[in-house]
């Protein structure tokens, strides 16, 4: 076997199910990317415009001067397909939440497999090796690297998609002083002429240039947001409290060929799939770090958090959700929280969710509330 044979069985061993190499040079579709930039399409993301963040994704090599080869990698997340707990047949009312987020946080599961991983190349070879891993969490092009790779191509949803294996899957680069025979780029787009995902995406964020808009994008406005969202894109939220799977769910690679199981690092946490959204308003700030403190929920913070369930409830009129709604308007120390909970208010649009309105515009004191609480009431 060769050093990439060896060092693949590795990867694989460790437990990611594709695995790839690539030089560290410049992305073949950089000019897409900054041409996005340019356009404004990456929302309030503003580390993307940075200079030097700029220029690694223009050069990787900046990375690490050192670095002769990257290995690109990808370990699979649970299935979208199997949520735990079925909607249907339950009393209450629920959100949803990205399959990739179900379980622990990749951004701690991934970065020791890669560290182990580095250190079987080193035993390999007989000698230390300089290193750098990132997963999600570095100035990269991590889906140009991965079909660079040949792990697969970029889908019209943005998504890397394996021919083998779909696209339900985290992606991890390894940047080494190992000299490694690189693989050959994927030759091919087999999207074809499908339009599924662009048909199915709620809010139109999917472009024909095969970019998302990200101020439109669910994932997006449910993480990366810290602000508002936006009243004319709320209601096409739907009942997704954290990310979207929508147009990874509708590709035909993946009704295909996606494995039924993910890595058991990320199997589902009860309650995480589907959460009880009434359940959800009553969380604490103590509360909502101790359930979701190895979760990457933890990444929208709990005003993002509760901003999306009370949209998702918004979604869903029902009067069960008036009380819960109501606590949350009157005591919420968030703004954040105040102006979707009265969104949700006005949505519902019962005499009981008016009259709560109307008590809680007596006692704000902020004028972004006080302006969402009479747009509600005069939707009402």
């Amino acid at each position: 076997m060769s050093l990439k044979d060896d060092i693949k069985a590795e990867a694989f061993n460790l437990g990611f199910i594709l695995a790839g190499v690539a030089a560290p040079q410049s992305p073949a579709h950089f000019s897409e990317f900054k041409h996005w930039l340019e356009a404004g399409r990456h929302a309030e993301m503003s580390y993307l415009v940075r200079p030097e963040s700029i220029e690694r994704r223009a050069n990787p090599g900046l990375i690490l001067p050192e670095a002769q080869s990257i290995l690109s990698l990808a370990l699979l997340y649970s299935s979208p397909f199997n949520r735990p707990e079925n909607h249907a047949q339950s009393a209450e009312i629920r959100g949803r939440v990205a399959a990739y987020a179900w379980g622990d946080d990749y951004h701690t599961l991934i970065p020791p497999r890669l560290d182990q991983l580095a250190d079987k190349i080193a035993s390999l070879i007989h000698k230390p090796v300089r290193q750098r891993r990132y997963t999600d969490t570095g100035p990269l092009l991590e889906r140009d690297l991965a079909q660079q790779a040949g792990l697969g191509w970029a889908g019209k949803n943005t998504c890397l998609i394996s021919p083998q294996s779909g696209s339900f899957f985290f992606l991890s680069e390894l940047f080494v002083d190992v000299e490694i025979e690189p693989d050959p780029p994927f030759p091919y787009d087999r999207c074809g002429s499908c339009q599924r995902c662009i048909q199915a995406c709620p809010t139109s964020c999917i472009l024909p240039d095969r970019t998302i808009d990200s101020n439109r994008c669910i994932s997006y406005l449910t993480i990366e947001n810290k602000g508002l969202i936006p009243p004319e894109l709320r209601q096409a939220v739907g009942e997704w409290v954290f990310g979207c799977d929508i147009c990874q769910e509708v590709c035909p690679w993946n009704i295909r060929f996606a494995p039924a199981a993910g890595d058991p690092a990320f199997n589902p946490q009860p309650g995480i799939p589907q959460p009880d959204l009434i359940e959800e308003l009553r969380l604490s700030p103590e509360a909502f770090n101790q359930k979701f403190h190895r979760s990457p929920i933890k990444r929208a913070r709990r005003r993002g958090y509760l901003r999306n369930v009370c949209v998702a409830l918004g979604n869903q009129p029902d009067v069960r959700s008036v009380t819960g709604l109501a606590t949350l308007l009157h005591s919420d120390p968030e703004a954040l929280v105040r102006i979707h909970a009265a969104w949700a208010l006005g949505q519902i649009g019962t005499p009981g969710a008016r009259r709560e309105l109307e008590k809680a515009l007596s006692k704000e004191n902020d004028p972004r509330v006080i302006f969402e609480f009479k747009k509600d009431l005069e939707n009402d």
